[in-house]
């Protein structure tokens, strides 16, 4: 496993756990929110609601707290999502990786003041816009827990449904699809009762940019420090971080 495929695997077994899950959980709302204002309160017609809803289930959030942001939103609650935009940051983490911020706020100058501080502080460089972006390409992306030999069958399925590729280390099976396959490719291994252990679209790297230990350590901070922020929603990165900076970083946190 790379260590940029390993990092992504830390990252959801981390945020399984994560004492910060009420921030996650206001950072979740948030998304289903103007998703909801923007293309209505019905995931079944609304594309981009139904990818929020799902990523919001993959990280386990209630249903009642899903429905809540979804009828504030459409104004049958309290508060909505009225103000807010999404907003992509980019720039460089120590040692050069190229990392992608993107944030939902209600105040563009607040964020990219904490952002731009954020990358100064822990040894980064916030970019202009269009730096990086060019090194990242948005696929859809799942990822299923299976034994390795029932993986496989999984994988050889998958590319029969229009998948473009998979990796499998130890019981992960990472499948990818292009972005406007994705919803039409998870429901039919749905329908094939395979069911994802997460699903979603999102931004992967085209390729990876490898990182010294000291360099890969600053990058993890700085990631880490980006993604506490409110405001940020998610972050990508191209590092390739060296496995063993990676198990020490599962190790102390």
């Amino acid at each position: 496993m790379s260590g940029h495929s390993k990092w992504s695997t830390i990252k959801r077994q981390k945020g399984q756990t994560d004492a910060r899950r009420g921030q996650l959980f206001t950072k979740l709302a948030r998304e289903i929110a103007v998703a909801a204002r923007q293309g209505g309160g019905d995931p079944g017609m609304n594309a981009s609601l139904r990818l929020a809803v799902e990523r919001a289930r993959g990280n386990s959030m209630p249903m009642e707290n899903i429905e809540r942001a979804i009828k504030r939103a459409t104004g049958q609650g309290e508060g909505n999502g009225a103000g807010f935009e999404e907003v992509v940051y980019e720039g460089y983490g120590p040692g050069g990786a190229a990392i992608m911020v993107i944030a939902l706020t209600d105040n563009r100058n607040r964020s990219a003041s904490e952002i731009r501080y954020t990358f100064d502080k822990q040894n980064g460089k916030l970019g202009e816009t269009g730096s990086v972006a060019w090194s990242f390409e948005q696929k859809g992306l799942v990822t299923l827990e299976e034994d390795p030999e029932r993986a496989e069958e999984i994988a050889l399925l998958a590319i029969d449904l229009g998948a473009e590729d998979f990796t499998i280390e130890d019981s992960t099976l990472e499948i990818t699809t292009s972005a406007d396959k994705f919803e039409s490719f998870r429901q039919a291994l749905e329908a094939k009762a395979i069911i994802p252990t997460r699903a979603e679209v999102t931004m992967l790297p085209k390729s990876l940019a490898s990182l010294d230990n000291h360099s890969a350590e600053l990058t993890l901070r700085l990631v880490d420090h980006l993604e506490e922020l409110d405001d940020v929603q998610r972050v990508h990165t191209n590092a390739d971080f060296p496995l063993e900076v990676l198990n020490r970083y599962l190790a102390t946190t």
